[in-house]
């Protein structure tokens, strides 16, 4: 019987004990994540599109995992496509879909090996969470990009609750980025778990 991981991850705290549930949780990712109608990844990367004026322009895919998000994103039009993730075992899984220019392994004690205007646009799907991405990582992504750069990202119900969260988007609406688009929908139906999709550009 494959292991389930769904109800663990928003207990598990630490960038460590995070690493390695996701490393345990690669192969069977995908599998469980469907059967649970995972549907924020398609609404993120068509909002993007939507907002995007050039999609050929590098898109970074942050917490890529295996690489499920970017063949949402490669649907939707994006064809320079690179991800990062902290997981060997999800980058392993990332590598066999073909989507991704370059894969890129993060160490979380250590700054992002990405320098500002590498890229044009950068998604976190399904990432920022309680038991995974925290808020202030809003901001340490929405500064790696250029003025005029999207920044997309998804907030689940968990994390809806959570004022951290909340004022992570706050943050960057004060600071003059502009709320391109903001929909709340369906996450993962099978758990009852509904999320909110941003897209900012930054100013």
């Amino acid at each position: 019987m494959t292991d389930k991981f769904l109800d663990k991850v928003y207990e598990t705290t630490g960038a460590d004990a995070t690493r390695k549930l996701y490393d345990a949780w690669s192969k069977s990712y995908d599998a469980e994540i469907a059967e649970n109608g995972y549907r924020t990844p398609a609404r993120l990367a068509r909002a993007m599109a939507q907002c995007s004026r050039d999609p050929s322009l590098p898109l970074l895919d942050y917490g890529c995992g295996t690489g499920l998000s970017g063949g949402e994103l490669r649907a939707a039009g994006f064809s320079t496509l690179d991800g990062a993730d902290p997981s060997k075992g999800m980058l392993s899984q990332a590598h066999k879909t073909g989507h991704f220019r370059k894969l890129i392994q993060l160490d979380l004690s250590q700054p992002l090996p990405i320098q500002t205007g590498d890229y044009h646009a950068i998604t976190a799907i399904g990432v920022i969470s309680t038991g995974a991405g925290p808020a202030s990582l809003m901001d340490t992504l929405m500064d790696l990009l250029p003025s005029g750069g999207l920044f997309g990202f998804s907030l689940n119900d968990h994390a809806l609750e959570d004022a951290d969260y909340l004022a992570g988007v706050g943050r960057l609406q004060d600071a003059g980025h502009l709320a391109r688009v903001k929909e709340y929908g369906e996450h993962l139906p099978g758990m009852g778990l509904k999320s909110m999709i941003y897209v900012f550009e930054k100013k």
